[in-house]
Order: C-alpha cells, then structure tokens, then sequence
C-alpha cells in the first residue's frame, strides 16, 4: 500500500500526564491555518493546548506518515487495534472518552487527528470553524455522490500499519458522523473485520439523492460486497430524528448489503421515553447516555462486544472503563 511509517513522538514522542461550501467555506478556510499541511482547525494560543491536554490523559501521542502526509495519532490500550475516527470538530473530551472505554474493552485504541484540536471541547462556532476548511479539502467527499473521501487511503495505511505492530486476526474501525462512512470504505481491506458506521452523515443531505448515498464509490462497493458474501459484517448506528443521517441512507446500507447490516436506530422522536433530544446525534459520545438500561448505553455496548467479538478479546463488553 506504498511506503509508510509512525514516528514514535511526532515531534517529539509525548505522554499526555495527569491532570454553502463555496465562498463562506473557503473564507472560513483562508482564515485557518493547515497543521502540518494535513490537519485542519483555527490558530489557537499556547494556553489553551494546556487546558486541552488534561482530555487526553492517558494517551501517548505519536505520529503516523503515509504517501507522504503526517498526523498526529493517539493511543492506549494493548490487543488488536481499533482506528477511532473522531467526529466533527475533532477529538473532544467525549472522543476521548470512547476511546477510553475501547481501550478498557482489551483493544488497542488509535486515534488520528485529522481536524480541529485534540482535547478541545465541542461548541457551535468550533465546529462551523472546523467543518469549513473540511469542506473544501481534497480529501473529504462532503457532497459528491457515490465518490469515496480519498482520505480513507491513508487510514487504510494507518490500519495496516496498526495490524502489523499489534497483531490479531484484524483491526476494528469507527468512524462518526464526518467521517462516520470512512469505515464502510475501509472493508476493501480483509484486515477489517469489525466496521463501525455511528451516524455516518456524508455526503451531506442537501437532496433526496444525498441523503440515501452511502459515500463509497461504485467500485469500492462491489468489494465491500464481495467481502459481506463471504461472512464480513459491519454494524451501523443513528437516532432516528437525526438531521444529518437521514434513515434513507441506512435502508440504502440494508438494501446493499443485506443481513450482513446490523442496524441500531434509537429512538428521538418528539416524547421519546428516554428523553433523547429530537436532534439527538452522536451515539457513542455527546448524546450517550451512559447508564444501564438506556438504548444508548445498549449500542456502546454492542459497539464494544463486536469488537471485541470480532478481533478474538473475548466476549460482552468488556470491564468499565
């Protein structure tokens, strides 16, 4: 898959310690500025990286160069590999926190960088401040159709090179909303066997065509079919009152794939019994609520046993994180 390689550290090696697109998106853009010439997110004060850092407590941060492209990687745990995929605006506390309880779950959690600023937490204007300059990268597919984000290339790097330094019978994927499809488009590999898809929201729902696309191209589909056809499955995740992933692109997935889709559809709509926002979101972070007996803790849950399932950790959820 061409030359690659992690840099222990980046620069250098860290362990965190205690304690329209168009003219708008491209202003948007002009004001940012591009970290390392891949990562995306506004110029920030020294301070406020301090005040971050406590998020990522735990972590070891590192770096992983592809095709010549490198990012900044987070990661924890020990056992199979599973690549986290943070959501828009980027790796915030509640990121973190999943990535926690993956590496609870007996897995190897890697989280790359590939917006906003690790550790931040999530608000209104940081997510349009990072989601502008996404928009309008090369990499990210936010509004073609049947194209899949070029992106993923270099995550399937990341995975491979993940598999190869933690062993195990494969790796696991999450992606969420932003990049909730990225782990659909990385079962071209064998080596993915558990796919994640937790509110997968590209490309944006600006039709009733965009809304039912799923973000891989044709091609990229034929092999993902292929490999469902041989036993690979893949599990998907959304509130049903979602205003980014509509249920059309989830019958799309079931169509396409079969029984080889789980789907977990968790109910907000307007008196919901769980009490679930009617724009209720991100599954396994912001809109988690973590207690026994909620629909949501149900799919953490599941999104847990089926890595672990999956990559041979064992069986259930695993110990709290």
């Amino acid at each position: 898959m061409g030359d690659c390689c992690i840099i222990a550290g980046g620069s250098p090696q860290v362990a965190v310690g205690p304690g329209g697109a168009g003219r708008a998106a491209r202003d948007a853009a002009a004001a940012w500025r591009v970290h390392d010439g891949r990562c995306y997110g506004p110029r920030m004060a020294r301070s406020d990286t301090g005040r971050w850092r406590a998020a990522l407590e735990g972590f070891t941060e590192e770096s992983f160069e592809a095709d010549g492209k490198r990012r900044t990687t987070f990661r924890g745990g020990s056992g199979p590999a599973v690549i986290v995929i943070s959501e828009m605006p980027g790796i915030t506390p509640g990121v973190a926190e999943f990535g926690r309880k993956v590496r609870a779950a007996g897995c190897t959690m890697v989280m790359p960088s590939l917006f906003g600023h690790p550790g931040r937490p999530p608000s209104g204007a940081y997510l349009f401040q990072s989601i502008g300059p996404a928009c309008v990268s090369r990499e990210f597919s936010s509004l073609a159709l049947k194209r899949t984000s070029p992106i993923t290339v270099w995550l399937r790097k990341l995975a491979a090179a993940e598999h190869e330094r933690c062993g195990g019978p494969g790796v696991g994927v999450v992606g969420m909303c932003f990049t909730g499809g990225f782990a659909l488009a990385m079962m071209v590999d064998d080596i993915v066997l558990a796919p994640v898809l937790s509110q997968p929201s590209l490309p944006f729902p600006v039709s009733k065509k965009h809304k039912a696309d799923i973000g891989i191209s044709d091609a990229d589909l034929s092999r993902v079919k292929r490999r469902t056809s041989d036993g690979a499955c893949l599990l998907g995740l959304r509130f049903s009152n979602d205003p980014f992933c509509f249920e059309d692109r989830f019958a799309t997935l079931k169509r396409e794939l079969g029984d080889a889709f789980i789907a977990v559809e968790i109910d907000s709509s307007p008196g919901n019994p769980h009490g679930h926002p009617k724009n209720a979101h991100s599954v396994l972070t912001e809109h988690l609520q973590d207690r026994e007996g909620t629909p949501s803790r149900a799919a953490l849950d599941q999104t847990l046993t089926f890595f672990r399932e999956k990559l041979g950790v064992g069986t259930g959820p695993g110990p709290e994180a």
